[in-house]
C-alpha cells in the first residue's frame, strides 16, 4: 500500500510517496531523498526564482557616520573625519518600525591622553511609532582630539553593531590640551528627510 502526500513549497507542489510495505533495495529512499533536496532549494527563492533576502539578525539595517553639510543635517559619508568636523552625524537606521531604545557608546580606543576604552558620551534614544531611523549629533567644547574611536550601538540593552573610524588633525591645526572630556555630548533626533548617498571617498 502507497500513501501520497502533498507538500506546496514556494508555488510548487511535490508528492513525497510513502510505503508501509517493506522498501526494498532502497530505491524509494534514494528518490525520497532527492525531493527533499529539491525542496529546500525551492524554498530559498521566490516565485521569480529568485533568492529570497534574508533581514538583518541585529535588528539594525545600516549604520553609518557623516560629515554637517552646512545646515546642521547629515552630508558626506566617511569613516575618516578632521579634528575640524564639528558636529559628527550618527546614524541608526533599524530594519523595522518596532519602538526601540537604541544606546549609543562613544568610545576612545586609542587617543593621546586618554586611557583605552572610556566611554566619553553614552546616550540613549527610544524611537516613536513609525519611527526607523535616528541621527544622533555630537560636538566636543572647542574640536575634536585626534585618534582613533568606536561608536557601539545597542538596541534594547543588546550590542547590535559597532563602527570603527578616525579622528585626524586639521591642517595647520595646534594640539589641543587633551582630556576625556574632548567630546561633550551627541544629542538624538528624528532624520526627516533620506538618508545621503555614500561617497566613495573615506
Amino acid at each position: 500500500m502507497i500513501n501520497a502526500t502533498n507538500f506546496g513549497l514556494g508555488g510548487s507542489k511535490i508528492m513525497i510517496f510513502s510505503r508501509t510495505n517493506r522498501i526494498r533495495g532502497g530505491t524509494h529512499v534514494k528518490a525520497i531523498f532527492l525531493l527533499l533536496i529539491c525542496a529546500l532549494f525551492t524554498l530559498g527563492t521566490n516565485a521569480q526564482g529568485q533568492p529570497v533576502p534574508t533581514p538583518p539578525a541585529d535588528g539594525l539595517e545600516e549604520l553609518y557616520l557623516a560629515k554637517d553639510d552646512g545646515a546642521g543635517k547629515a552630508g558626506e559619508v566617511v569613516t575618516t573625519f578632521s579634528t575640524s568636523d564639528v558636529p559628527i552625524h550618527c546614524i541608526v537606521q533599524l530594519d523595522s518600525v518596532r519602538v526601540a531604545t537604541i544606546k549609543m557608546n562613544f568610545v576612545a580606543v586609542k587617543v593621546n591622553g586618554v586611557k583605552p576604552e572610556t566611554k566619553v558620551v553614552t546616550t540613549s534614544y527610544t524611537t516613536k511609532p513609525n519611527q526607523n531611523q535616528v541621527n544622533f549629533t555630537g560636538r566636543p567644547d572647542s574640536v575634536w582630539t585626534a585618534g582613533r574611536y568606536r561608536v557601539d550601538i545597542f538596541l534594547d540593552g543588546k550590542l547590535a553593531r559597532s563602527y570603527d573610524f578616525l579622528i585626524e588633525k586639521a591642517l595647520g591645526e595646534k594640539a589641543p590640551a587633551t582630556n576625556d572630556k574632548a567630546v561633550n555630548s551627541f544629542q538624538p533626533k528624528q532624520l526627516l528627510k533620506p538618508r545621503p548617498k555614500k561617497s566613495g571617498k573615506n
